[in-house]
């Protein structure tokens, strides 16, 4: 700790989430900085401080009570918070994270306690490059933002979503070592069509419908350059806006600042990185792979793309690539003659007669059926029975968010397959005992993707985040799932191995981008990433 005049003491050292101890201050500490007699006296270790607070959690009587606690643990000792998650990952990451996150969104603002991000509506319209100076923070380096249309799979939730990005940034830090003070949540508060939210008494967001066209996009465009002249070194990442927005602001964006969106390139990623890992069970080589998906919006679509990209990337041509590729909304195979499809839809319209979603299955004959629809039990007992029938070892990818939206669960995949699926989800499930064999169901989890590439484009200094970055990160995750992971079915490695999965996935996503723009390395790259690492020890 500095030792300078301006350093916070007594209470104001007590109530800064930074620096503070509590009971880990040593007596010679509490002396220096006016603490003696405003703390009990027995000193505590960090390690006593984690098990005290662990055992606490684990008396709560349900998540969202977990969530709560955690979330005021953050607000008061940060640094002992992302202790607890690093050294608790497995148990900690459902609790702030998915699926206890969209529990926390619903009830934000019942929940809500102290404040913890930025806001923008339209009020500040005109002066949101001002409004960013009431940040505490000047160094920022990671801006994960919202609107709050579309979160996880339970729709237009308005002003609570902001529980997203915040959970997102806990993410960076704990799992790629972005030090806290460099992440700020954003909200983009533009109104909700959430008509129920609009009404609630307690609703902490504008009670207005959501601002469209080119109000909505000049507000956007407005936060964008704001951000831009703030923080010209920072990421921004984009977070749970609906399909048409996702994909428009990507691409009006993507080249003007260091920017992604999670929804569409991470989750891309992270399932490529799971196919690859089940083509080591199936043996079918990945440029041979047919994929079916359930599912058209933004997600599908974009693991699709750095599918079709990374399928060319082994030989093959655009037409082939695609004609790999099937899609089925809600009206069934998306074909040619449709007229009612997406724009970003069309390059995977197929010439072929009308089918539903069980008649795709059967013409098709896919290797790998992807869900991302947010429609439970979309995966039903047919198809995966039919998946089953044209493969030895179906790949079944049920990845919509939270675990209640799932398009299947793990014991159904391999209830129905006869224990032979390949299952991953995006949210956890847990390891399935069958046929006198455990499972355990790999979580394709966007945090084996996200912290990573953050991680190693903010440390490699990158200019933008084009998708053979998302490619590569992939790689690197595929990389690192072993044959005892295989074994049990797992298509990830285990999550208690995040950070060291982390550094690997930035390593290769900052030694592509040294090679992209014919610059020199460091000689220890993976030694250097992890010397700049945030480490909540005290």
């Amino acid at each position: 700790m500095t030792t300078s005049d301006s350093h916070p003491r007594g209470y104001a050292l007590l109530r800064d989430p930074a620096l503070d101890k509590s009971t880990a201050f040593t007596v010679e500490e509490r002396e220096r900085y006016g603490l003696t007699g405003l703390l009990p006296p027995a000193v505590f270790t960090q390690d006593q401080q984690v098990r005290r607070v662990m055992a606490n959690l684990r008396r709560k009587n349900s998540d969202i009570e977990r969530y709560i606690f955690l979330r005021q643990l953050q607000n008061r000792n940060e640094r002992l918070f992302f202790r607890i998650v690093m050294d608790h990952v497995r148990e900690i990451m459902p609790l702030i994270y998915t699926p206890t996150v969209g529990e926390a969104c619903r009830e934000f603002a019942h929940i809500f306690r102290q404040t913890h991000g930025m806001y923008i509506t339209r009020r500040e319209r005109g002066r949101v490059r001002e409004v960013l100076d009431n940040w505490p923070h000047k160094d920022v380096r990671v801006v994960v933002v919202t609107d709050g249309e579309r979160i996880l799979g339970l729709g237009d939730l308005g002003a609570n979503g902001m529980g997203i990005p915040i959970g997102k940034l806990a993410l960076y830090v704990a799992c790629a070592g972005i030090h806290p003070d460099q992440c700020m949540p954003v909200m983009l508060d533009v109104g909700t069509e959430n008509k129920a939210l609009r009404e609630q008494a307690l609703y902490l967001g504008m009670p207005e419908e959501r601002l469209r066209g080119d109000a909505y996009q000049s507000l956007v465009d407005e936060f964008v350059d704001a951000i831009a002249d703030a923080y010209p070194d920072a990421l921004l990442q984009f977070e749970d806006f609906s399909t048409p927005n996702a994909i428009g602001l990507l691409a009006r964006h993507r080249d003007r600042l260091l920017c992604f969106n999670d929804d569409i390139q991470g989750t891309a990623s992270v399932a490529l990185a799971g196919v690859y890992a089940s083509t080591r069970i199936s043996g079918v080589p990945f440029k041979d792979l047919r994929v079916l998906f359930l599912g058209a919006g933004s997600a599908a679509t974009g693991i699709a793309d750095l599918m079709h990209s990374a399928m060319m990337d082994e030989g093959l041509s655009d037409a082939d690539a695609r004609a790999r590729l099937w899609f089925v909304d809600r009206t069934g195979l998306i074909t040619a003659d449709r007229d009612n499809i997406a724009d970003y839809s069309r390059p995977y319209a197929h010439e072929h007669a009308p089918l539903d979603f069980h008649g795709a299955i059967r013409a098709h004959r896919p290797h790998v059926l992807i869900g991302a629809t947010g429609s439970p039990g979309a995966f039903d007992e047919t198809a995966i029975r039919l998946m089953a029938d044209v493969n030895e070892r179906p790949t079944i990818f049920a990845l919509s968010n939270p675990t209640s939206r799932a398009e299947c669960t793990a014991e159904q995949a391999y209830e129905y397959s006869d224990c032979r699926a390949l299952f991953a989800s995006g949210s956890p499930f847990n390891p399935v005992s069958m046929n006198g064999r455990e499972f355990r169901p790999g979580q394709g989890n966007n945090v084996y993707i996200f912290p990573g590439v953050g991680l190693g484009a903010l440390f490699s200094g990158a200019t933008s985040i084009p998708d053979r970055l998302f490619t590569t990160a992939a790689r690197a995750l595929a990389s690192q799932i072993t044959d005892a992971d295989l074994s049990v079915g797992a298509l990830y490695p285990p999550l208690d191995n995040i950070r060291e999965v982390s550094v690997h996935v930035a390593e290769a996503v900052a030694r592509q981008v040294y090679n992209d723009t014919g610059r020199d390395a460091p000689e220890q790259l993976s030694q250097a990433i992890r010397g700049s690492l945030f480490d909540p020890h005290y």
